[in-house]
């Protein structure tokens, strides 16, 4: 029995060694984590305070004190049984084995999650997070002070509506604002304030612009020219009225031959057999057509956004870098629809026309105005924050795109305020060129070409003078999930909805098709309908508080993007842009206007090729 009790007793050395040993290397273990990420040492502490015996070490010398006494009891009964003894205390020593190991194999994991810097917690929690969670909010709540108790916003709109005024791309008064939006940026404290330069494929002048209804009835129409279309001859022309149906527009282009000396009533009639974008691309080339089958003029201004009750003209452009010779022009809804009334009911009608204007020779310059705040942590990641500076000439451009413009300075200048720097860049944009056909953006994208993959997407505001209602992440779907957290943040300022659609019509559209999340801040507007592009875009129409609120958002929005922990975004690759222009319907307009690029058209036809 003494050897069998000296057995015993060696084999619980053993073990304690043992013991010692596991201690000693978890102590050491423990020691490189506190090294390698301090936050170890604390989470260590409260793991041991909720579990003071990590390792199982008191539990089996609990069970040591109350097993050997009993063997040894087992062992002085039954004399010459020492074998049974060793055998029991065998079995016992397997079960602390077990025990140990497992102890000692969720100790080890435990530890090597945290020395690994909580990779395995962040693993388990990817999830998306909005400001209450990923350490942006208190940056946010100050910005929103500076953007809602000071803004400066409405007084840099009125700034550029009653001392600019109008400014037509590559124009006197346009320059005149590039010089103000630069002075602007600087006083408020932006960094690297400077103009980037472009060229504009040829500027225009609107001259002057007379209608009179010489049948069934005289009386004079209201008429302005669209932009970049021309003239009739110096003394005015005549003619007789005929229709032309927009949306049958294809079929019209092959009957042009009827509309030589004629004035051309664009009409929509019936169901339209393609999207509007892509109608409105077409219409560019039955303008070509009708011009060279000798049409005296054509009116076709008002589209599809009438604006019954004004007695308004709408200007605008008719294609992306598109200038016609004939002229092209917008009555009035009201005197349209009496025009239109005319013809369907089969009375011969005529009108006369007298539309005088200028185009230049050539190329002009234009510029971007830019200013950042450079990020404190990854200064070369960029967030591009903009809205276009030009605007249409009928009166001063308030909402279209003045609120925009002054949206993006107020928005700098309450981040700048508020002393907070994000992670990130953000740079300011006030571009030119968008009403001629996103001109600005795109160079934009062409001068920063090799900066793409650092860029985070850009954030817009151009949807006339109502509060933010939605936004719309320019077909990144992946992104739609931490955005509409983010929104709920906002739910104290105003309720947003978030939705991955492509707007095409402004300057996120570039980004977009970059494979970058254009986001466009959609309004609220329901009286856009009558200002856009009319002589009632005036300052009059803009509510200070709404546009003090959209500014804030657009200020919290950014900051937000440029300081998450986490990149908001990387740009997709073609194949995957152009699945989702695909999905988002933007192809055929953009194919229609010449802008689906070669290596678009090469990823197309990948994507329809066979598996």
């Amino acid at each position: 029995m003494e050897e069998g009790m000296k057995s015993q007793d060696g084999l619980a050395g053993s073990l304690g060694r043992r013991r010692r040993r596991v201690k000693r290397w978890l102590k050491e273990g423990f020691a490189i984590c506190n090294e390698r990420n301090p936050e170890f040492a604390k989470k260590k502490g409260s793991e041991t305070q909720r579990h003071p015996d990590p390792v199982g070490v008191d539990a089996v010398r609990r069970e040591r004190r109350e097993k050997l006494p009993v063997e040894r009891a087992q062992g002085n009964r039954k004399a010459g049984s020492a074998s049974e003894s060793v055998i029991e205390f065998v079995c016992v020593k397997a079960l602390r084995r077990k025990r140990m190991r497992r102890v000692l194999a969720g100790t080890a994991l435990a530890a090597l999650g945290f020395c690994l810097g909580g990779a395995w917690t962040a693993r388990a929690d990817n999830r998306p997070k909005g400001p209450d969670e990923d350490g942006t909010k208190p940056a946010l709540v100050k910005i929103a002070g500076e953007g809602m108790m000071d803004s400066h916003a409405f007084q840099y709109l009125t700034e550029l509506s009653d001392d600019i005024g109008a400014r037509v791309t590559a124009s006197p008064s346009e320059r005149k604002a590039e010089d103000w939006g630069a002075a602007k940026m600087k006083v408020m404290g932006l960094e690297n304030v400077h103009k980037e330069k472009y060229q504009l494929w040829r500027g225009w002048t609107r001259g002057t612009a007379q209608g009179e209804l010489l049948e069934p009835i005289r009386r004079q129409l209201h008429v302005d020219a669209m932009g970049w279309t021309g003239s009739t001859p110096a003394g005015g022309a005549e003619g007789e009225v005929v229709a032309a149906n927009l949306f049958d527009i294809e079929e019209e282009i092959k009957h042009t031959s009827r509309l030589s000396g004629k004035i051309v009533l664009v009409v929509m009639k019936g169901a339209p057999k393609r999207d509007v974008d892509s109608l409105f691309a077409i219409f560019g080339d039955f303008l070509k057509a009708a011009s060279k089958a000798g049409a005296v003029a054509v009116i076709g201004g008002q589209g599809g956004s009438k604006a019954v009750g004004m007695n308004l003209t709408h200007t605008g452009i008719l294609g992306f870098d598109a200038d016609f010779a004939i002229s092209v022009l917008s009555l009035t809804a009201e005197d349209q629809g009496q025009l239109e009334r005319y013809v369907e009911s089969g009375k011969r009608v005529r009108v006369r026309f007298n539309v005088q204007n200028t185009f230049s020779n050539g190329p002009v310059e234009s510029a971007n105005v830019v200013g950042e705040i450079r990020g404190r942590q990854n200064p070369e990641q960029v967030l591009v924050v903009g809205a276009h500076l030009d605007s249409w000439d009928l009166s001063e451009g308030a909402t279209d795109n003045g609120t925009g413009s002054a949206s993006v300075l107020a928005s700098a200048e309450a981040i700048v305020r508020s002393g907070m720097r994000p992670r990130r860049t953000i740079r300011f944009v006030l571009f030119t060129g968008e009403e001629q056909g996103l001109d600005g953006s795109f160079a934009y994208l062409k001068q920063h070409q090799s900066e793409m993959t650092n860029h985070l997407g850009n954030l817009v505001l151009d949807n006339g003078q109502g509060p933010v209602r939605e936004f719309q992440l320019g077909g990144r779907d992946d992104l739609v999930a931490s955005f509409q957290l983010f929104a709920q943040s906002l739910s104290s300022i105003r309720n947003i909805a978030v939705t991955d659609k492509v707007e095409s019509g402004t300057d996120t559209l570039p980004f977009s098709m970059a494979g970058l999340p254009g986001i466009n801040m959609d309004q609220d507007s329901p009286e856009y309908k009558f200002t856009h592009h009319s002589s009632a875009d005036a300052l009059e129409a803009v509510n200070p508080d709404v546009l003090a609120q959209n500014a804030t958002l657009m200020a919290l929005t950014a900051y937000w993007i440029a300081d998450r922990p986490e990149r908001f975004a990387s740009p997709w690759p073609v194949e995957k842009t152009v699945k989702m222009l695909r999905a988002q319907h933007q192809d055929e307009m953009l194919k229609a206007f010449g802008l689906w690029s070669k290596e678009f058209a090469e990823a197309e036809k990948k994507e329809e090729a066979p598996k």
